[in-house]
């Protein structure tokens, strides 16, 4: 059973949960203007559990045909055989379950949304097949996070600062640009659709940089706009440095240190702008 756990919690890349889920809870502090309570707090992270891996198991579903041709991913697995089609169908029931429990554990808005929230996560995996826009509705898909931390605490669209949801659409489809690099020729020959396969690395990089410039400047103004005290923007500092660093080793002619730009740049980028969130409102409040 551990050993089954392990393959699960791989085949969905369970640590890169760490992308969207300080984005929702820093979407709870700005509507709380402090720590919500840790009713709010709990219920919001297991519905980033629940609609992350749900989204996730159902990205692996619907691509393992396209994995078990691809020399990158075709030991990834279900084409690896370590995981069967049944057993991927019941962690997408289970983990969509625990995502509609936790909305409605929280409010009757959280709940009206959660569907439309899911089916977009889901929508994303199908993309690729007829659209080169699949990065940006992956984005749109992850920008949701700081909004439903939002409607989780405060059960209202009211205020809620657009500003932050734009700025992780641009973070995330960058990055998804940078990562999705690697399958350029495998995507072109297998009538796949990507920026990369569409534009050519060289041409998607450049496009990537230019969305993390974007997100950079709305990730700046939402500290403006929410009043935020002159500690976050040294997150804001961080970010930039990681934004830069991981366009520093990565490039359209060298993909060996991507794991390092993909996930730990991005990581420390997400944690750091929750971390200087939930200073500043300390120290102003």
């Amino acid at each position: 059973m551990l050993h089954k756990t392990k393959i699960l919690l791989e085949m969905i890349k369970f640590k890169h949960t760490v992308f969207a889920l300080p984005f929702a809870l820093m979407g709870a502090v700005l509507a709380a203007q402090g720590v919500p309570s840790l009713w709010v707090f709990f219920w919001v992270i297991m519905a980033m559990v629940g609609a992350r891996t749900a989204a996730m198991t159902f990205n692996r579903v619907a691509d393992y045909r396209f994995d078990a041709a691809n020399p990158r991913t075709k030991q990834r697995a279900i084409p690896a055989g370590k995981v069967s089609l049944t057993e991927s169908w019941l962690m997408i029931a289970g983990a969509s379950a625990l995502f509609f429990l936790a909305c409605w554990q929280l409010n009757s808005l959280a709940l009206a949304l959660s569907p439309l929230a899911l089916g977009l996560t889901f929508f994303y995996s199908l993309t690729k097949r007829f659209t080169w826009l699949c990065h940006l509705i992956l984005g749109v898909a992850l920008a949701i996070a700081p909004l439903g931390g939002w409607v989780a605490t405060t059960g209202s669209l009211l205020e809620y600062p657009w500003v932050l949801s734009v700025g992780v659409l641009f973070w995330v489809t960058g990055f998804d640009i940078i990562y999705a690099s690697q399958d350029a020729e495998f995507d072109r020959k297998a009538g796949l659709h990507s920026l990369p396969a569409f534009l050519g690395r060289k041409n998607a990089f450049r496009l990537a940089v230019f969305f993390h410039a974007i997100a950079f400047v709305l990730f700046t103004l939402t500290g403006y706009l929410q009043g935020l005290h002159a500690l976050y923007y040294v997150g804001i500092v961080v970010t930039g440095t990681a934004l830069f660093y991981q366009h520093l080793i990565v490039n359209p002619r060298d993909l060996s240190r991507i794991q390092v730009s993909f996930f730990s740049m991005n990581g420390l980028i997400s944690l750091t702008l929750f971390l200087v969130t939930c200073l500043s409102l300390f120290i102003t409040g």
